[in-house]
């Protein structure tokens, strides 16, 4: 299976073959995060890509209307931030222009939310809800702060799945009508109101398997813990075996009143029958 990067990177390169210098044309192009997905940590890296369709460019890479980095390249650019800090955090733009013509200049890209992760932050927690196979699944994210705004996170994706409002401590995000599409590991952050683009950790991930086609109808949901559960359980059914086997073997072991040994006994003390009261009183005087 492609990576991201692989698959962004080749979209690029077709895209810019595809191109030709006919009469001058300079589409918007196109920018995303490369490493990690969806943020980065403060004091960390991360690469944003530029992708444009003509051999000879220079690339700009913008923040809210500020230009911060230039780059001439062919195809695409690659901008590359270090050292991370919390005003790195923002909306980002790239456009580009021929370097022999600078004046015709490409319109910018659609904005790309760069998040800068707070460890400092405490994690969310998460759960999920599943009544039945083909019901509605619930994701809850929670944490014990008020006034922030939820994200949950699809691994694999490069875009939060959904994102909501929050005035307590905690989101639900819903998944109706559950499917094999929705299968996957998912995660939960939040970003304080007064600090947009300042995000928390993600949570620990939850999985979503969806069934395989020989299976009925509906998914199976687990949770980050079910694996252990599992093997606890086997462990628990393998003990119990072992010990029923012990006891037949120990059973089949001893003797039973079948047995020539079991047969054996003692002879019991004959009692001593009396005819007669006479005999009896007789016997009591000697």
């Amino acid at each position: 299976m492609l990576s991201a990067l692989t698959v962004l990177l080749l979209g690029c390169w077709l895209a810019g073959h595809s191109a030709v210098w006919g009469e001058p044309s300079y589409p918007k192009p196109n920018i995303s995060l490369l490493s990690p997905s969806w943020g980065v940590s403060l004091g960390g890296a991360v690469t944003i890509l530029c992708c444009g369709q003509h051999e000879g460019l220079q690339f700009v890479l913008n923040k809210e209307g500020r230009r911060v980095q230039i780059v001439n390249s062919d195809y695409l650019a690659l901008f590359h931030i270090n050292n991370v800090s919390r005003e790195d955090g923002g909306n980002y733009s790239c456009s580009y222009h021929n370097q022999s013509e600078p004046s015709a200049v490409s319109d910018s890209s659609d904005p790309m939310e760069l998040a800068v992760r707070d460890p400092s932050l405490p994690r969310p927690n998460i759960s999920l809800n599943f009544t039945a196979p083909g019901a509605d699944v619930t994701i809850r994210c929670q944490v014990q702060r008020r006034d922030v705004r939820f994200f949950l996170h699809k691994a694999g994706h490069l875009k939060p799945q959904q994102r909501m409002d929050s005035a307590g401590a905690w989101a639900e995000f819903c998944i109706p009508t559950v499917g094999r599409q929705h299968g996957g590991s998912y995660s939960c952050s939040y970003r304080p109101w007064s600090e947009p683009f300042i995000s928390s950790e993600p949570s620990d991930p939850v999985e979503i398997i969806a069934a395989d086609e020989s299976s009925p109808p509906g998914l199976t949901v687990i949770t980050g813990v079910s694996v252990a559960a599992a093997i606890l359980l086997l462990l628990l059914v393998a003990f119990v075996c072992f010990r029923k086997t012990r006891a037949r073997r120990g059973a089949a072991s001893r003797p039973n009143s079948t047995s020539p040994m079991g047969a054996l006994k003692v002879p019991a003390q004959e009692e001593h029958i009396y005819t007669n009261i006479d005999e009896w009183k007789e016997t009591q005087t000697l």
